[in-house]
């Protein structure tokens, strides 16, 4: 990423902060990379279990050019994907949290590699988010391919 980009996406990201200008000056001066920012003002999350997350992940790349935001968290054991606030509180599923209004998400700054968390899908600073119903479908597609132990199951999904 270049330099007007990443501060593109930190913008977008800062928005959602209760003091955008401090979260910004805390953030890109933190010796640990990462900010606080809270959940259900402009994105929630949908945090998957590792394996489903990185294989939905795998399918919403073949629906779609670019996917919304997705944060891996430490270790690759849960993967997050940013969708438009309100989703959390009323999406339904198994192994899946939602992080909504009063929820506080651990952030990577962009660009840098940082201990725990890092980017799948860099934030494009427009405020591109992933639709919560393509990501159902990519879900249950993702969920059937592990079932079954299909081709995708195993290609390219797995954590680095």
């Amino acid at each position: 990423m270049q330099g007007s980009e990443i501060k593109t996406v930190v913008d977008w990201l800062v928005a959602a902060a209760p003091d955008p200008d401090a979260t910004r000056w805390d953030w890109e001066r933190s010796t640990r990379g990462t900010a606080l920012l809270p959940a259900g003002r402009r994105w929630d999350v949908l945090d998957l279990p590792g394996e489903l997350g990185r294989c939905t992940l795998a399918v919403l790349r073949h629906l779609r050019d670019r996917p919304g935001p997705v944060l891996a968290g430490p270790c690759g054991t849960r993967v997050g994907f940013f969708v438009p606030a309100g989703t959390a509180s009323c999406w339904v599923g198994t192994g899946v949290r939602g992080a909504g209004r009063g929820a506080w998400i651990a952030v990577p700054y962009p660009g840098r590699a940082v201990h725990g968390s890092r980017w799948l899908v860099v934030p494009d600073g427009r405020g591109t988010l992933t639709d919560p119903a393509v990501l159902e479908l990519a879900m249950h597609e993702a969920a059937a391919e592990l079932a079954a132990g299909g081709p995708s199951a195993g290609e390219g999904v797995r954590s680095p």
